[in-house]
């Protein structure tokens, strides 16, 4: 299911439409003509509510969109104010508003609201507009109320799943970096040990043969033979369990991106790239995890492409994502803190706009 569609039909929007639905129905009791413009308004007011749902980083359009909802619903309530229900609409606007602002700053909308409420069921002549306002203030606090604990939830359930994920990948880095050490620990073991007692087996056989009682024994050759055959294997091994040290990059990365299921990671890694610092492995990680979370929450995107190769002694990282920068390129706080990192890692980031919109990250660290 696309994206935008899934953020529509989630349970809050369902919520709202039936009952949106439930106010258009009352409308139809009310006496006079004013019944289609209310009609009109109301279906205004259920599309700009979804369209605001679908707008993601856009404050500006987001508080024009519930300019024009508070509007309407005052509107609809001038309109039909004998229904009773059509002060519902601002009980659906303001939980919509603790959806999306902190309390500070819904708590006095939702003031203005309720005295423009009265003031506009007072001037079309209802009978208790002091009555309607105090009855709808409960329903609004109660709306606002879960809505606002709702988004703290939700807020806190991101939060901790950023932090397992970052708990995830430094996990593997660790693990990563215990083999390495057992590894060469093995190598050391195997040529100071094994190495210096094939040495001396070798000197022995050596002056063996030189030996006149034994001097030209087949079985003395076969085992010099032998003796130096195990001693290149065993360098062998030892270079090997040398050359097998790196840490898992690829697992890292992708743990990060594990919290963000609309986020797609595609990671290509060049076989001959092998990071063994651990500096420069967490420098890589955060510089992935940065990009993550620029491109689910800034950027709109669905895909990220994370590149990584080695070229003269340095590594270089483009990530570019599907996403579209809708702003002039600004470095914020995150932007900022990753050219940090790189900097004292000892590389270097370069930014830029790709011409259909995107951020393009070029990142270079020593290798």
């Amino acid at each position: 299911m696309p994206t935008r569609l899934q953020s529509l039909l989630q349970p809050l929007n369902l919520a709202a439409v039936v009952t949106l639905l439930t106010v258009a129905l009352s409308i139809q009791s009310e006496p006079g003509d004013p019944r289609l413009p209310a009609w009109l308004l109301l279906g205004a007011f259920t599309a700009v509510f979804l369209w605001i749902d679908t707008l993601d980083d856009r404050p500006r359009l987001c508080a024009v969109g519930y300019a024009f909802l508070a509007a309407s619903a005052l509107a609809v309530v001038w309109l039909a104010p004998r229904t009773g229900t059509s002060p519902v609409m601002l009980v659906i606007l303001i939980a919509a508003l603790a959806m999306d602002y902190p309390p500070r700053r819904v708590v006095p909308a939702a003031l203005a609201l309720n005295v423009a409420l009265y003031l506009v069921l007072r001037a079309s002549g209802h009978e208790a507009p002091l009555l309607v306002v105090v009855l709808y203030v409960g329903f609004q606090a109660f709306a606002a109320l879960v809505a606002h604990y709702a988004r703290s939830a939700e807020r806190a359930r991101d939060r901790l799943a950023l932090v397992n994920a970052d708990l995830l990948a430094t996990r593997a880095l660790l693990s990563d970096s215990a083999r390495d050490a057992e590894r060469l620990r093995v190598a050391r073991e195997l040529h100071d040990v094994a190495g210096h007692t094939l040495t001396a087996m070798n000197l022995n056989l050596r002056v063996l043969a030189a030996d006149p009682a034994f001097a030209g024994h087949p079985q003395v050759a076969l085992l010099q033979r032998l003796a130096g055959g195990l001693m290149g294997d065993i360098r062998g091994v030892v270079e090997a369990l040398r050359d097998a040290r790196g840490l898992d990059l690829e697992t890292a990365m992708h743990a990060l991106a594990a919290p963000l299921p609309d986020l797609r990671l595609q990671l290509s890694i060049d076989p001959q790239v092998q990071v063994t610092d651990a500096a420069t492995a967490e420098a890589l990680l955060r510089l992935v995890q940065e990009a993550l979370t620029n491109s689910a929450r800034h950027a709109g995107a669905s895909r990220l492409h994370v590149a990584i190769s080695e070229s003269d002694g340095q590594l270089r990282v483009a990530i570019d994502d599907d996403g579209r920068v809708r702003k002039p390129l600004h470095e914020g706080n995150g932007l900022t803190g990753m050219r940090e990192r790189i900097l004292a890692a000892g590389g270097s980031l370069a930014l830029a706009t790709t011409p259909s919109g995107s951020l393009r990250i070029d990142a270079r660290l020593p290798a």
